[in-house]
């Protein structure tokens, strides 16, 4: 909005005032005519000797709150310092190690977005910047109800940034955070979803790498959306895969054993278990393995067994317990093959169903339990289940086994007895 559009000369402005004016209206904190009344106020003010600034004026006159105002002016000095051509800085949203994400509109369609800005001490790093772009094109690539949108990337001024679709709402992190355990079925519809977010994504070509509950945006409607394609690369990037070998990518409550040890080829797989320590956390209200620090976790993640959700939270239904323990079998080869079977079981669960897929898994590592030599927490499936799914198995063996001995003893005795009679 213009200066003149406040009706008052530009001279009797300065331009923090204008600005200020111009977002308070845009952030609906005051209407125009609330904001003219502030203006014509503070002209009167300054003509009788009394220098104020419109912001003083319009927490005098009850407009706004000192804190609304606090917000407006750290809005006002972002945008200054990181002008974006065809944006308007609104807002500071979040920051991060790796960025910071404003609230801005899109001069061009008059919509809202937010642009993550790539900090200028990170500028110089080529690192940095190659992943920050590469987060852009992949995104890019993507168009799924279900993935925060990616709508433009770019340099200006020295700062990279990278403009997506502003979601209104908050992170399933937020929540976790402060302390809800959801309900199984608003759990598994999250997943649900996500697991969408993740088929679309796998079936062009790409890994998030870093699935978890920050990354996940949850809208007022209550849909849920994948965002943060920060680490996301191509499957066949051998190139990347290479740079990449022996370095944990992700975090350390939500990571697959084989980012832990840094393996070359991460596939699809290591989004699986990421989503299901998302709904394991979700589900418990805690996260799968807890330690004092990082590394002690990752290492739990390696060669600790996994606590079934069913035996933290009782009042969840076998069906969750069995998939949340496939898809994060440390071994991948235990996990789903696909994630489109990760998402029929994740469907059949919510709908009161057997996870079909899930329990074939899980009957084949029964098999091999009574077949094979036991197998370290690393090599094979470690889950508690699937130790009582073998021993389970067993039982019913040496009961069936039993039973057609004492059938044949039957039948010989009464074989004997037919015949003394005769």
């Amino acid at each position: 909005m213009a200066q003149e559009q406040f009706g008052i000369p530009k001279a009797k402005t300065d331009s923090m005032d204008t600005e200020l004016g111009r977002l308070v209206v845009e952030q609906r904190l005051a209407t125009q005519q609330e904001v003219e009344h502030c203006l014509s106020v503070q002209t009167d003010l300054t003509r009788q000797g009394k220098e104020t600034t419109l912001a003083g004026v319009l927490v005098r006159e009850g407009m706004v709150t000192d804190r609304q105002i606090s917000r407006v002016k750290t809005s006002i000095e972002a945008s200054r310092s990181q002008q974006i051509p065809g944006y308007v800085i609104l807002e500071k949203i979040g920051s991060g190690a790796m960025a910071t994400v404003f609230k801005a509109r899109q001069v061009s369609l008059d919509r809202i977005v937010a642009i993550k800005v790539l900090p200028k001490r990170l500028s110089e790093n080529a690192e940095y910047v190659q992943r920050f772009y590469k987060e852009g094109k992949a995104a890019a690539q993507l168009n799924h109800p279900n993935i925060v949108q990616a709508i433009d990337v770019g340099e200006a001024g020295g700062y990279h940034y990278f403009v997506m679709e502003y979601v209104e709402g908050h992170t399933l992190g937020d929540e976790l955070a402060a302390g809800k355990v959801f309900p199984e079925s608003d759990a598994l519809r999250i997943a649900i979803q996500i697991g969408r977010a993740l088929e679309h994504a796998h079936d062009r070509g790409f890994i998030h790498r870093d699935v978890k509950p920050k990354n996940i945006m949850i809208t007022r409607e209550g849909q849920a959306k994948l965002a943060d394609m920060g680490l996301a690369r191509e499957t066949a990037d051998l190139e990347a895969a290479q740079a990449e070998a022996g370095k944990a990518y992700g975090t350390p409550y939500y990571i697959s054993p084989e980012q832990i040890r840094g393996e070359l080829h991460i596939d699809f797989r290591a989004d699986i278990y990421a989503l299901g320590a998302t709904l394991y956390h979700a589900v418990t209200g805690r996260v799968p393995f807890q330690a004092p620090t990082p590394a002690a976790v990752m290492h739990k993640h390696l060669k600790e067994a996994l606590t079934p959700p069913d035996h933290v939270n009782t009042s969840l239904s076998a069906g969750v317990g069995e998939v949340v323990e496939v898809m994060m079998a440390k071994d991948r080869s235990h996990r789903y093959s696909s994630t489109s079977d990760m998402l029929m079981d994740l469907e059949a669960t919510a709908a009161g169903q057997a996870p079909l897929q899930a329990r074939k898994q899980l009957d084949a590592g029964a098999l091999r339990g009574l077949t094979t030599e036991a197998q370290s927490a690393s090599e094979g499936p470690p889950t508690e289940r699937l130790a009582r799914g073998g021993s389970r198995n067993l039982t019913l063996f040496l009961v069936l086994l039993g039973v057609g001995l004492a059938v044949s003893v039957l039948f010989n005795l009464l074989l004997i007895i037919v015949l003394v009679s005769s």
